[in-house]
């Protein structure tokens, strides 16, 4: 009967160490980060005109979406972000 509890203890945490592990992303490159920073700087009139309250992910997908109506520095700068997201070690 005592042996139970511990089995249940361990199997939460083996269950919690594979959690912490998928959640786990390797830190960006010095290049993406430069990246990001150049979207953020080139697309911030975009981004309040086009994509107003929206804020991360959502700000980024709502660009994605009215990509044509992006300014060129923008489209520019979005360009390279990709690019250095796709060299990035995974």
């Amino acid at each position: 009967m005592k042996l139970t509890p511990m089995i249940v203890l361990a199997a939460l945490s083996v269950g919690t160490a594979a959690f912490a592990q998928d959640t786990a992303r390797p830190a960006p490159t010095p290049e993406m980060q430069a990246a990001r920073k150049a979207v953020m700087e080139s697309c911030a009139a975009d981004r309040e005109t086009l994509c107003s309250g929206k804020e991360g992910r959502d700000a980024m997908a709502c660009m994605r979406d009215n990509a044509a109506k992006l300014s060129a520095p923008c489209k520019d700068a979005m360009t390279k972000m990709r690019a250095a997201r796709e060299a990035a070690p995974k």
